[in-house]
């Protein structure tokens, strides 16, 4: 059987919501043992939001075990339910992660301060350890205790004020972006560099990641232009300086997708290759003096993007599509979540999506890994675990407690 890379890490994950547990997911998928700290007292939100399994008789379940959203980002892990308010549920904590290669956490300075699980007391405890925090504004900071998610963090990064159309309100990227891909991304990366850092000097170390720096690399070249040129770029809706035509068209709806038959197809031309491809495809384009070179394109874009939107109305997209692709035109469908999951021929040729059978919610998809390797590759080796689920193995296989001190742990409430 192939091992995955990151087997014989152990990790304890005490992060919640999108930014922590996703990026402790990564870790889990190809390998690590990943042990998601939970508490009623402080509760994961995502445990109790919606989307949720739907029983027969069209109404939603209910519980901490339900949701899609929560379920996606924390399979293959191990769950504990522990009182961090206490300060034996701290003790418990210094058990764990004395055993622990890693400790996660997205939380505020605030609590952490309060749990006492601040690098220089895990340091102490555990010289081997990689402290990972990852809280939206830092660990130092005349903002380090304020509050946000990834709603928060699109418009205080910059990136809200350049997604939109120009003289409009500013309107974000339509999702908690920051915390799906950049700051996951960035925290594993830290993580691993670090767990390559100990594997050469035996040492641990802290990894301070503020989510609001992570994040701000996502504005790209604008701060650069600002630097050099004193420009400040802002919202210019689809459109590119160097595309033209650049956006999305609508296309004849599509019968066969009844919750949202509405089809686009995105289409950009940077080069002249491009715009005759374009032609080529929409022949009605060809010969008008108005679009005849990238300067006139440009200039008349407005009337460019009216033509063809009239040209593509009534046109199937996935035949315009593969028109396109032949040309040579970068070009695709604009796909709403039901097209990702059951009609991309290419995601379901390549299996993306891991299908995993949970006891309260039933067989449902997870994201796959996010990356390939060749001779260790990473999957999820269990579904997401229900609340607790493994609260006494932990403390049993892992933090050495006997049965008689779990008990008694748990009839003073400091385990669930």
């Amino acid at each position: 059987m192939t091992h995955r890379p990151l087997e014989g890490i152990r990790v304890a994950d005490f992060s919640w919501f999108g930014a922590g547990p996703i990026a402790g997911q990564v870790l889990a998928v190809y390998g690590a043992e990943v042990i998601r700290v939970e508490s009623e007292t402080k509760m994961d939100s995502l445990r109790t939001g919606h989307p949720a399994a739907m029983n027969e008789d069209g109404t939603f379940k209910t519980g901490y075990n339900v949701s899609g959203y929560f379920n996606n980002f924390n399979a293959g892990k191990l769950s504990m339910q522990l009182n961090l308010n206490t300060e034996k549920g701290q003790q418990v904590a210094y058990r764990l992660l004395e055993e622990c290669d890693v400790f996660l956490t997205n939380f505020t300075p605030r609590v952490i301060e309060k749990w006492h699980l601040g690098w220089e007391t895990l340091h102490a405890l555990n010289p081997r350890l990689i402290a990972a925090y990852a809280p939206m504004q830092g660990m130092e900071g005349p903002h380090r205790d304020f509050l946000g998610f990834g709603a928060v963090l699109t418009p205080v990064t910059g990136i809200s004020h350049m997604s939109g159309y120009p003289n409009r309100t500013p309107i974000g990227v339509g999702t908690n972006y920051p915390d799906y891909v950049i700051n996951p991304g960035h925290t594993v990366t830290a993580i691993l560099a670090a767990l390559r850092y100990r594997n050469r000097t035996g040492k641990g170390q802290c990894i301070e990641l503020p989510q609001i720096e992570s994040v701000a690399a996502v504005l790209g070249t604008a701060v650069a232009e600002f630097v050099i040129n004193g420009d400040n770029p802002s919202r210019t809706g689809n459109r590119s300086p160097i595309a033209a035509p650049q956006g999305a068209f609508r296309c004849a709806d599509d019968p066969d997708v009844a919750t949202s038959p509405e089809r686009w197809i995105a289409i950009a031309c940077e080069t002249e290759a491009h715009w005759a491809g374009l032609c080529a495809a929409l022949p009605e384009l060809a010969g008008d003096a108005h679009f005849a070179t990238f300067e006139s394109r440009k200039a008349n874009e407005d009337a460019l993007e009216a033509r063809i939107a009239e040209l593509t109305r009534d046109r199937n997209v996935y035949e315009l599509l593969q028109q396109l692709q032949a040309q040579g035109v970068p070009a695709g469908l604009i796909q709403n979540a039901e097209d990702i999951l059951d009609k991309d021929e290419h995601i379901r040729a390549r299996s993306f999506y891991q299908y995993l059978d949970h006891p309260e919610t039933g067989l449902a998809a997870y994201d796959g890994p996010p990356a390939r390797l060749s001779e260790t590759p990473g999957f999820h080796a269990a579904p997401a675990p229900l609340f607790g689920e493994h609260t006494f193995d932990v403390c049993e296989r892992i933090c050495g407690y006997s049965t008689d001190e779990i008990a008694d742990l748990m009839a003073e409430g400091v385990l669930y």
